[in-house]
């Protein structure tokens, strides 16, 4: 019998990986993030991947697994397909409400324990090199050894990924390889990959007979979803190169008046352009939630556009 895999970096499949099994995400943790006391992570509790805001008025957000481990470090675990400045604004106000939300009344501020928001890019980000993993940290501007302990931030960026270029750590290489080798197109499974006990579970969990029918139609429709936005994405980088350029001009002689009308107009038209992208997702069964995640309209944004449908 020809065994058929599914691809790990789908929805379905990265939370079924790493939020429901605690071996894994340790595992996974442990390879990916270099902590400065060299305290490894030996056990995690799961915790709600729902980041609630403190106020109705502000954005809702759910990320993929969230945890936190026998020392009370927070973790959050990202699988991003499509990279968007959306979404770096999301990761940031994500680790700092983690962080923040550690302090109900009474607790003291000694009492927080770092954040660490682990996400992982199916996309090149940074073009001006070949490096696939970035770690950041709060540091002094003008001495770097100066750092804030509490938030940090690593992206590891998929396609730079290179088995060849991490020569001291198995595991993470190993989960590199998996995440980016691991597909419906395979058929043949490293022998390195069955030898590990971790991966191999891994394995055995994304394998396509393991899903019902319903889970099957997630699955296809997140790659839906995904193409969709991928052509969003195109406008909207189009879109937005285009204002920042019209911005250097308005900046180098035109009168403010004149700039803030033309910067209303260009804002004007992204948000119609925005609107419309909507509405085909909406006519094409797109979850509202994946849609305000790609757009940034809000739900209620979304729920009057498909009245108007």
């Amino acid at each position: 019998m020809v065994i058929r895999y599914l691809d790990p970096k789908a929805d379905l499949t990265f939370k079924k990986i790493f939020g429901e099994h605690k071996d894994l995400v340790i595992s996974f943790l442990n390879a990916m993030i270099t902590f400065e006391d060299k305290a490894k992570i030996e056990s995690v509790e799961y915790l709600s991947p729902e980041m609630i805001p403190d106020t109705p008025m502000k954005k809702y957000s759910i990320v993929d697994v969230m945890c936190k481990d026998e020392f009370g470090r927070l973790f959050i675990v990202e699988m991003q397909m499509i990279w968007t400045p959306e979404f770096k604004e999301r990761i940031l106000r994500n680790t700092a409400k983690a962080y923040s939300n550690q302090l109900p009344a009474g607790v003291e501020y000694g009492e927080c324990k770092p954040v660490y928001s682990l996400c992982l890019i199916n996309e090149a980000v940074y073009k001006d090199d070949d490096e696939f993993y970035h770690h950041f940290v709060l540091t002094d501007k003008t001495n770097g050894n100066r750092i804030l302990d509490g938030l940090n931030i690593i992206f590891i960026e998929l396609p730079k990924f290179k088995a060849d270029s991490v020569s001291d750590r198995k595991m993470q290489v190993l989960w590199l390889r998996f995440l980016t080798e691991i597909n419906e197109s395979t058929f043949e499974i490293p022998s390195e990959f069955t030898e590990n006990k971790e991966i191999s579970k891994a394995l055995e969990i994304v394998k396509g007979f393991a899903f019902s029918d319903k889970q099957m139609l997630t699955y296809y429709k997140f790659w839906d979803t995904v193409a969709v936005a991928k052509l969003f994405d195109k406008d909207y980088v189009e879109a937005r190169s285009m204002k920042r350029g019209l911005e250097k001009g308005l900046r180098q002689g035109l009168k403010q008046g004149i700039a803030q009308g033309i910067e209303q107009g260009i804002e004007q038209g992204i948000k119609i352009s925005t609107i419309e992208t909507a509405k085909k997702m909406l006519s094409k069964g797109i979850e509202i939630e994946s849609i305000a995640d790609i757009t940034g309209l809000s739900t209620d944004e979304i729920l009057s556009l498909r009245q108007d449908l």
